[in-house]
């Protein structure tokens, strides 16, 4: 008898990550461009880094408050304030080990076995997989691809809501795809949520990534008193922190010892001086943001741009997030299409069946780096597709 014969069934069922496939495969490569995980190729600002060295160095390794420390709640109100006008006190805000662990949390806070979460694919596969693994169903309901763009259908997402649902996910601007809801989407859906009761998980992580805008549409341009809404977000794509595992969900204060309780018998709370480097992130990053964005624009365009003139790729430039989401001609499955990449001219994109229903013929491509890197893989790209060779 194997020892898996004793596991958790729902353990079990866990998928490998398709993305973590095609890195495993390729890691040691030389020369290889990696645009396959979600992440910049710059290093956490050296403001930020100091302030956690500082922290660590005066001692603050102890156990600290599982919320949160409250100079780090002050600070994310200032920063929704700054950028999304909210008016939020500090008891909005709890700390979390990574946006990951955030949807985690809400997950855990909302369903029971049984109970169906709504999501919109294709999707980044973490949040499929979290919910499984809660005991709950993830139910996909598709976003339209036409002409090179992705749009939704609210009336198709109301038709997925049985008396089972409990949640819906919404991540927007969306990872892989790019897509992001208009103000008239969110209020649709939020309608939607309303009429049956329903709460909304919304992953607004890329919010800032937005290419036409300061800032994407956000459910508290819209939500009212009562609206039963978590966010979950985290300060790995903002600040280049992928490495640190750290973000934040905001929800009501009523909620708090709940959520509270789930980080407890979780991971106990965020190391405290881990928090200080937040801290400065959030009041003094702004410009690094600034910074980040303008070299995704100008990446976002030299991707799409060259991949677009080959004719044999059918995309346009996302409206927010990191990520092109490729469609190339002749590719029929593209986690195969993956490895062959990785091998004839050594870029690494995350193939599309990880992503889940509807992502099968794409393959991932993020553009948050040095646009002189981003330049040589549109050429490596290009090369691949029309069947030239460099």
């Amino acid at each position: 008898m194997s020892v898996l014969d004793n596991l958790s069934a729902r353990a079990l069922a866990a998928p490998e990550s398709g993305i973590v496939e095609v890195k495993k495969y390729a890691h040691d490569r030389e020369n290889l461009l990696p645009l396959w995980v979600g992440e910049g190729d710059l290093p956490t600002p050296a403001f930020i880094a100091q302030a956690a060295a500082d922290a660590l160095v005066a001692g603050e390794t102890f156990y600290t408050w599982q919320r949160g420390i409250p100079e780090l709640r002050e600070a994310l109100s200032r920063y929704y304030q700054r950028h999304f006008s909210a008016e939020l006190s500090a008891e909005h805000f709890y700390v979390t080990g990574s946006g990951m662990q955030a949807i985690v949390l809400a997950v855990q806070a909302l369903t029971s076995p049984g109970d169906d979460v709504i999501y919109l694919t294709p999707t980044w596969p973490n949040i499929v997989s979290a919910i499984g693994v809660a005991g709950a169903q993830a139910v996909p309901v598709g976003i339209d691809f036409t002409n090179g763009r992705w749009t939704i259908d609210v009336a198709k997402l109301e038709q997925a809501v049985t008396p089972k649902t409990r949640a819906l996910f919404i991540n927007t601007p969306s990872n892989p795809t790019g897509w992001t809801a208009t103000q008239q989407d969110l209020r649709d859906i939020l309608a939607l949520a309303r009429r049956h009761g329903l709460w909304i998980i919304a992953d607004e992580i890329y919010a800032l990534y937005h290419y036409g805008a300061h800032r994407a549409p956000s459910f508290l341009d819209i939500m009212e008193d009562g609206d039963r809404i978590i966010f979950a977000n985290s300060f790995s794509k903002n600040w280049s922190m992928t490495g640190w595992r750290v973000g934040w969900l905001v929800a009501p204060p009523e909620m708090g010892q709940v959520i509270e309780n789930l980080i407890q018998y979780s991971t106990s709370g965020v190391a405290q001086f881990m928090q200080r480097g937040a801290v400065a992130a959030l009041d003094h990053g702004d410009d690094f943001i600034r910074e980040n964005i303008a070299r995704a624009t100008r990446s976002r365009d030299i991707l799409c741009d060259a991949l677009i003139a080959t004719n044999r790729v059918e995309t346009l430039k996302p409206d927010g997030a990191l990520y092109a989401f490729l469609k190339i001609d002749g590719v029929t499955d593209s986690r195969l299409a993956a490895f062959d990449i990785v091998d004839k001219v050594g870029v690494g994109l995350a193939p599309g069946t990880a992503f889940g229903p509807g992502g099968e013929l794409f393959l991932r491509a993020c553009f948050l780096r040095n646009p002189a890197q981003i330049e040589d893989a549109a050429q490596r790209l290009s090369h691949y597709i029309t069947g030239k060779r460099a």
